[in-house]
């Protein structure tokens, strides 16, 4: 071997052995870097479960070419714990998956969206001949003309068992808008799609998400069922909580709800960041119904099980939430950034804990910035509304010992006016359904969904209205007091 050979090989193994250094540095900074990512999210959501009472927790987040990070965080009632395999219930994130059987049988050119929904079931007799107008697309939107008011969902009683029934609801509803002119979030639509997926496919409607969406995408521990009972019966799943005044209460899913197609899958952590992954790297559609799939609605940003939007920076962004009495979701899927985040609870919607942080806080440690960390709780305001409890009993007492030492008569016109201002909390109290129907944009909750969902404020309603129905009594027994003392020195 010659010298310049010699000095050739020295010279490649020189270089090759730089390249390993680099190369070795390199993925120990990216390690380091990955290390420090998911320590800084296991911290987020540890505070953040924290600091709002929550029990236990399920992430799953999707990046690039594959599952970044699935866990879970918490543990059963009977210790056991909870990880990224545990299954939880994804309440109304289920309507993208709904929305994508449909629009895969529409890809098999077997659904035309289009096409009036009737015209797949030509037994339907609405009595409102509007009913035979609504559009496959338009159920998929959100604008089919029902809502809650029409078509009762949560309040339904008995509730639908089947399917099948609700086409039978079709018959006897009265719509609320004319289709396609409105958007109304209302479940029983998603159901109408599930029941047109199965009608159409020949299978049932589990069957065909467990064929041809879990199994093909490898979700093989997530599955759907028909009613909320079937969460409460299943031991695998972590049981639901609500809160009042700070404390996480555990309880079954109550009561009875029928959420098959709009609400009914269970999923993992590990599974779920697989879904997140096929929105923007998977074969799940033709190209042009993947775009459909993620574009906004004609008349709002509902477009097909997502809500489209765009984050600050200007990306695509496709996200849900989903809410049960004793469970709560929230998924968002960064499109252009391919990455998705998806968040379970075993804690159900609340008027006081923001879910949608979680999302933004693990978003921002993801692109590398600070997680903004909410000035207010779930857990500083329930503190905040036991001090006002406490505070409105302390003012009751004090209120009522000052009426013994008052000096001054009280007038008819007086009296009158106390006795209106002190039924306000009241008339607040038997208002509370009509008000929350109103801010929910006309969703229409049962009373045991109101008192789970703002416990600790009608705690103190309730407190409030007892110190003022108290507080009248004494005044009103003070003004006979004083008419008695009257008359007696009349006729003195």
């Amino acid at each position: 071997m010659s010298k310049l050979q010699k000095a050739m090989f020295i010279a490649i193994g020189c270089l090759l052995l730089f390249g390993s250094v680099c190369a070795s540095s390199v993925f120990a900074k990216e390690g380091q870097d990955r290390t420090e990512v998911l320590r800084n999210i296991d911290e987020y959501m540890k505070r953040g479960m924290k600091a709002n009472h929550i029990e236990s927790a399920s992430l799953a987040i999707a990046q690039n070419e594959g599952v970044f990070y699935a866990k879970g965080y918490g543990t059963f009632e009977d210790g056991r714990t909870i990880t990224g395999d545990t299954p939880f219930p994804i309440a109304s994130l289920s309507k993208s998956f709904t929305a994508l059987a449909v629009l895969q049988l529409a890809d098999q050119g077997l659904i035309d969206l289009d096409a009036t929904y009737a015209s797949y079931f030509p037994e339907l007799s609405p009595r409102d001949p509007r009913v035979l107008g609504i559009t496959v697309r338009q159920l998929l939107n959100q604008t089919s003309g029902l809502n809650d008011k029409s078509n009762p969902d949560m309040t339904r009683s008995p509730q639908i068992q089947s399917l099948q029934e609700a086409n039978r609801i079709l018959n006897d509803v009265q719509l609320d808008q004319d289709p396609g002119k409105s958007y109304s979030y209302h479940n029983p639509n998603y159901a109408l799609l599930a029941n047109l997926v199965a009608s159409v496919s020949g299978e049932h409607f589990s069957d065909y998400l467990k064929q041809h969406i879990f199994k093909p995408l490898g979700m093989n521990d997530t599955f759907s069922v028909g009613t909320t009972k079937q969460i409460n019966g299943n031991d695998a799943i972590p049981s639901g909580h609500y809160f009042i005044l700070g404390r996480s209460v555990s309880r079954p899913e109550q009561p009875l709800w029928f959420i098959d197609g709009p609400a009914g899958i269970v999923s993992t952590a590990e599974d779920m960041s697989r879904w997140m992954l096929a929105q923007y790297s998977g074969d799940l559609l033709s190209p042009a119904l993947m775009q459909q799939y993620h574009a906004a609605g004609e008349v709002s940003p509902y477009g097909m099980g997502w809500m489209a939007g765009q984050d600050e920076s200007g990306g695509r962004t496709i996200s849900h939430s989903g809410i049960f009495w004793t469970y709560k979701s929230e998924e968002t899927v960064y499109l252009d950034e391919r990455m998705g985040i998806a968040v379970m609870f075993n804690s159900g919607l609340n008027a006081f804990v923001n879910y949608e942080a979680f999302v933004d806080g693990i978003a921002a440690i993801m692109r590398g910035e600070q997680a903004a960390t909410p000035s207010l709780t779930g857990g500083s305001i329930e503190t905040i509304m036991l001090a006002l409890i406490l505070a409105t009993v302390a003012w009751g007492v004090y209120a009522c010992y000052r009426i013994r030492r008052k000096k001054k008569r009280l007038s008819a016109g007086k009296l009158v006016r106390m006795t209106i201002v002190r039924l306000i909390p009241i008339l607040i109290l038997f208002s509370l359904s009509s008000l929350l129907t109103f801010i929910g944009g006309g969703r229409v909750v049962p009373w045991i969904g109101i008192w789970m969902t703002i416990s600790s404020l009608i705690l103190w309603l309730i407190v409030w209205s007892l110190m003022n129905i108290v507080h009248l009594i004494a005044w009103y027994y003070y003004a006979y007091v004083q008419h008695a003392k009257k008359v007696h020195l009349e006729v003195d």
